[in-house]
């Protein structure tokens, strides 16, 4: 240890001193991407053994489980010894359940709120039982994703204006898709904007959405100015009485100051067509960078006053933890997640029903 840091041999990394100064020595377990199931033994003890994959069931908290899956296993090593009881509840149980929430890239400042009160109890004696530990800090995982939970709401007889941001290859075009088919299932009137002029195919992407949810697309020819696209689409939505338009972007990264200021231009441009528009600035995030979309976060919301968030290709990683940073760090709504390819693989984010599939039995 030199200068408060610690290193982690599993993690691979230096990182502060441990919220609890005890065993700093411990190699926790491994993980592998299948679910760990328990089968008793003659002799009392218990072993892990690994379960083939069953059959999708059908539902949305069956396709949300098994769209966390890869997270799932990574929490489940961590949480291995509460779901067993091997663990007494003290020191050593806080520190491996504080190693596997930074694995799972939930971040230092919000790990150590989630286990700041459960460290005090178990300290004072309050809580005694494995069973108290998992619920405690389940309810402090959802205190979490709930504080800034906020739903995108609509307003009858009012246009919803939605402007989609985020870096290349993020899924902004797809998530639009998926959007208008949700919102057109729901009875809505939906109208989509094709402001990716930079990459002829992300119009043409659009464009098949559009024709598979039988919507209209405001489109201009590859290379045409993004805001002209997205003051035709505001005026198109409201001579038609539409409830909500869809407006994509070209992918930029955000450290890149001249495409952030035609965002910025296309923002302006929409609320010179409709003041107060747009009414939703969406960033949407890959989850497979983990820690990485904390950065990209702080710097949109910098440049754009982010509204909200949408987090995809979550059953492509094991860094699912990072909604609970980017919810702590952020202070800004998650409004969906995506868990799949399919349309219905995109789910309003409902705080209570993550937790519990992402650390369930």
């Amino acid at each position: 240890m030199f200068n408060g840091l610690i290193f982690r041999p599993q993690m691979g990394i230096f990182m502060q001193q441990s919220l609890f100064p005890f065993r700093l020595d411990k190699v926790g377990p491994t993980c592998k991407d299948t679910d760990l199931h328990l089968t008793e033994q003659s002799g009392g003890t218990m072993e892990k053994t690994e379960q083939p994959e069953e059959e999708p069931k059908s539902g949305f908290f069956a396709r949300l489980k098994s769209g966390l899956q890869k997270t799932r296993s990574s929490l489940a090593c961590g949480l291995e010894n509460i779901v067993q009881g091997k663990a007494k509840v003290g020191p050593e149980l806080l520190e491996e359940l504080e190693e596997t929430l930074l694995i799972a890239d939930v971040g230092m400042e919000t790990t150590a709120f989630i286990l700041e009160d459960l460290k005090k109890d178990v300290a004072q004696n309050r809580i005694r039982s494995n069973d108290e530990v998992l619920q405690q800090l389940k309810g402090r995982m959802i205190e979490v994703l709930s504080q800034n939970n906020n739903p995108i709401t609509f307003t009858e007889n009012k246009l919803l204006v939605v402007l989609m941001v985020g870096i290349n290859g993020s899924g902004k075009t797809t998530t639009i898709g998926k959007l208008a088919q949700r919102w057109k299932r729901e009875g809505k009137n939906v109208l989509l904007a094709a402001g990716d002029t930079f990459r002829a195919a992300a119009i043409d992407q659009l464009q098949v959405w559009a024709e598979r949810a039988d919507i209209s697309c405001i489109s201009q020819k590859s290379g045409a100015d993004p805001s002209a696209v997205a003051y035709d689409a505001v005026q198109a939505a409201l001579a038609r009485d539409m409830d909500v338009v869809l407006i994509d972007t070209a992918g930029r990264l955000q450290t890149n100051q001249n495409l952030m200021e035609e965002l910025k231009k296309v923002k302006r441009v929409i609320g010179k067509v409709l003041p107060g528009a747009p009414h939703e600035t969406l960033l949407v995030l890959d989850a497979t960078i983990g820690q990485n979309s904390i950065s990209q976060a702080k710097l949109f919301h910098e440049a754009m006053e982010l509204d909200g968030f949408v987090m995809t290709k979550l059953d492509g990683t094991a860094k699912g933890g990072v909604l609970l940073n980017l919810s702590g760090e952020l202070k800004l709504p998650i409004h969906f997640i995506g868990i799949g390819e399919k349309a219905e693989d995109l789910q309003a984010f409902d705080p209570e029903s993550f937790v519990e599939a992402l650390i369930s039995g």
